[in-house]
């Protein structure tokens, strides 16, 4: 098996793993996570959004086919990973709490770019650019 696949099943099961989780904490109401929320200065109900939000997202990104879906999933998880770090390095939290979202949001881009073309839109793909000097010759 290559390397590529081997490396996008492992980031986006490990995703999946902690949205699914994100989630059932969220829904459940867990006093951590009501605890967490108030110290970031956010509604309680935000729990239950982003708990919808999260457990849509973990089903998104491991189900088979939906391309677009996944875009959406991929930009949702983006928007709340970066939005997790920002709020807390903005309070002056510790370290770990801005890092933890910082690592999975490391470990989403790689599991965006090392998507298979079945799970992309078509007529997309990832490459490194590639600049070119151009044609002194028309010929």
């Amino acid at each position: 098996m290559k390397a590529q696949p081997i490396a996008y099943w492992i980031t986006t099961g490990l995703l999946g793993f902690v949205f699914a989780f994100g989630a059932f904490g969220d829904l459940a109401r867990i006093p951590q996570v009501l605890e967490g929320m108030s110290h970031l200065g956010y509604p309680l109900y935000f729990a239950t959004i982003l708990g919808v939000w999260k457990a849509l997202g973990a089903a998104a990104l491991l189900a088979p086919r939906l391309p677009l879906i996944k875009e959406w999933a991929y930009a949702g998880m983006f928007f709340d990973l970066s939005g997790a770090a920002i709020s807390h390095a903005s309070l002056g939290d510790p370290l770990d709490k801005v890092l933890v979202p910082v690592v999975l949001l490391a470990m989403l881009v790689a599991s965006w770019a090392l998507r298979p073309a079945t799970r992309r839109l078509p007529g997309t793909s990832v490459q490194l650019a590639q600049t070119r000097e151009p044609s002194l010759s028309h010929a």
